[in-house]
């Protein structure tokens, strides 16, 4: 057996012994004397004797070993222009001072603090005095609208909000303390204490009672770190995109830090100094794991970038950063490589870069589409690494585990399933299907460290959404397949397969086949209503920039494309081009909501859309008139 064969093995086999080994990779107040504790089942508890500090293992201990000069956090913004470089000394220094001054506004140990801020160092710095004194923060990504961070602020029920003035996007200032202040006067909860960080782009009022972050931050007597069970709450982190009271996913001390730091070395390969860039935002479940906490507890340096790394005109952005700052592995959405593609077709941006340090790319939040990933994989002459994993599972699912034993790659999968995750396909009836048959994707019980440990105060809730479908396992909601290898396929959201005269068949499939033609920079595929069939597939490709092509032709291509790669079961003839497709900030196409328009359900989009006006010029297309 490989490497990859034995841990997978020794870890749904013995977890006891495989994850009280990996327990070691962090420093214990108290060491667990067991692993697991499945007493109140399917309420599983890791390491239950055994306590901790996260704060501590991510900053102090790495001083104490005599790093306090390396880099921890390299924070650069495109929007201000600016960059900034904290050591370790420097950063486990401010996130004491961050935690005495929340000590001293009565923050204690389970009391929430809601964060509200853009990719600022403040941000981390915030979370993890958070951690240092035992608070819960709930990041709250930054921008969400007034309804939504007051539905978060009611269920979190915050102490203290800490929050900048503004954030900072291409071309505009967005103003979040007004958007706060509305937010405070919807919520029926209503916290103790507003700080607020002044950025000189756009300074906030502040009502009486509210605190500029540069009068109690700095001047605070500087807070130890706590020893807290390995069982107390760590984060609240609500799920996007939700509709009435929101999902607070809650992940808990010592299994998160135990799963993240082992991860790092055995999923990325990512070690002590090393440099590591995840391209992403603190709001988001990616941020919490692999911006702020995991590279820290690992040693290595993080790299905080503010502003879209992708955005026309400058392409280049990526290449900038990873050669300024010698980065060795990318994290990174498979939009963000399309949206270089599309501007860069020919891939010649990075030949100005020293791109040499550059050992891996990694790519999840929506599929990696074949074509995508060749693409990437010839331009960088890197592994381009598909991985799958969600806001609930906290690290990854399936992926190629670099570090532990480099498996061969193959372009549409996500690889194999991670040490600890027991992955099975299954049918409606939760009966295993064979090798290559697509089905739901499911998790026998436990999760491993890490996962989600329940819904923030709804521990019903927590059962009927993820528990209750088939017995035993966490229903992920996608779907997918394992082929003969042991490599998962992830097609979409379970909702994302379309039923066209009784087949079921998986719009990532369709997907695969429009993106393979030269001429198509992304793509999208939902299902829509027919009066025969039941559904159709429709199809809406936005081209390379550049690329002059007769439409009808091109449509007939693509046609063509589909009927080679899916069959003539999927019934496809309806192709569109578009300019563009609907997408969230972090950089999800809004396929929910363009089929549920389509299907004559004219949902508000969720608050992350990035740009409205690409969703309202759709409608007409979609059937559907845009609002006067």
């Amino acid at each position: 057996m490989g490497a990859y064969s034995e841990a997978y093995r020794l870890s749904l086999d013995d977890p006891e012994r495989f994850w009280l080994d990996a327990a070691r990779l962090i420093d214990w107040d108290s060491f667990p004397t067991r692993a697991l504790d499945g007493s109140r089942a399917p309420f599983y508890r890791w390491f239950p004797d055994g306590e901790l500090n996260t704060s501590y293992n991510a900053l102090d201990r790495h001083v104490e070993r005599g790093h306090g000069e390396r880099d921890a956090l390299i924070w650069d913004s495109a929007m201000v222009p600016a960059a900034r470089r904290y050591t370790y000394r420097e950063l486990r220094d401010e996130v004491a001072r961050a935690a005495g001054a929340l000590a001293a506004l009565g923050v204690g140990r389970g009391d929430r603090v809601v964060v509200y801020m853009p990719m600022v160092p403040e941000a981390v710095i915030t979370m993890l005095a958070c951690s240092r004194i035992g608070a819960v923060h709930s990041v709250v990504f930054g921008g969400f609208a007034a309804k939504e961070l007051a539905a978060r602020v009611d269920d979190a029920r915050p102490k203290v909000v800490v929050a900048a003035s503004c954030g900072l996007e291409p071309g505009r200032i967005v103003p979040y303390k007004p958007i706060l202040d509305q937010a405070l006067a919807m919520s029926s909860h209503r916290p103790d204490h507003v700080v607020v960080l002044q950025r000189d782009q756009q300074r906030a009022e502040l009502a009486p009672g509210e605190h500029d972050w540069q009068d109690v931050v700095p001047g605070a007597a500087p807070a130890d770190p706590v020893p807290l069970a390995s069982t107390d709450p760590l984060y609240i982190l609500y799920t996007s995109g939700t509709t009435g009271r929101p999902k607070g996913v809650l992940r808990t001390t010592g299994d998160h830090a135990v799963a993240l730091a082992w991860s790092m070395g055995a999923v990325y390969d990512v070690r002590e100094g090393d440099v590591w860039w995840t391209s992403s935002d603190v709001g988001w479940v990616v941020g919490h794991s692999y911006i702020v906490y995991a590279p820290l507890l690992a040693g290595a340096t993080t790299v905080v970038y503010e502003g879209k790394p992708v955005g026309t005109p400058d392409a280049n952005a990526f290449w900038r950063v990873i050669s300024e700052y010698g980065v060795k592995k990318l994290f990174a959405a498979p939009t963000a490589i399309r949206v270089i593609k599309k501007v860069d077709p020919k891939g010649e941006g990075p030949a100005g870069y020293d791109l040499s340090s550059l050992t891996g790319v990694y790519m999840a939040g929506e599929r990696l589409d074949p074509e995508t990933h060749r693409w990437a994989t010839d331009m960088l002459g890197v592994p381009v690494v598909d991985h799958w994993w969600q806001t609930e599972t906290g690290w990854p699912v399936a992926a190629n585990p670099r570090g532990l034993e480099p498996l061969p790659i193959k372009p549409g999968s996500a690889t194999v399933p991670v040490p600890g995750w027991d992955v099975r396909v299954v049918d409606a009836s939760g009966a295993e299907l064979p090798a290559g048959r697509e089905g739901e994707i499911v998790i026998r019980l436990p999760l491993p460290p890490g996962a989600l440990a329940t819904l923030w105060g709804d521990d019903e809730r927590f059962v009927e959404s993820y528990l209750s479908r088939h017995e035993g396992c966490y229903t992920t909601g996608d779907s997918g397949h394992l082929d003969e290898d042991g490599y998962l396929t992830i097609m979409g959201r379970v909702d994302d397969v379309i039923n066209v005269a009784g087949h079921r068949l998986s719009t990532g499939a369709i997907e695969a086949a429009l993106a393979s033609h030269p001429a198509v920079a992304e793509c999208a595929v939902i299902g829509v209503p027919d009066p025969v069939k039941g559904q159709t597939p429709r199809g809406l490709v936005v081209l390379k920039s550049g690329v002059e092509t007769d439409e009808a032709e091109l449509r007939a291509e693509l046609v063509a494309a589909v009927r080679r790669d899916v069959g003539p079961v999927a019934a496809f003839r309806d192709v569109t081009v578009v300019p563009a497709l609907p997408k969230t900030r972090s950089g999800k196409i809004l396929r929910r909501t363009m089929r549920g328009l389509a299907e004559g359900r004219d949902e508000a989009p969720p608050p992350t859309i990035e740009d409205p006006a690409v969703l309202e010029s759709l409608k007409p297309l979609l059937h559907l008139r845009p609002e006067p």
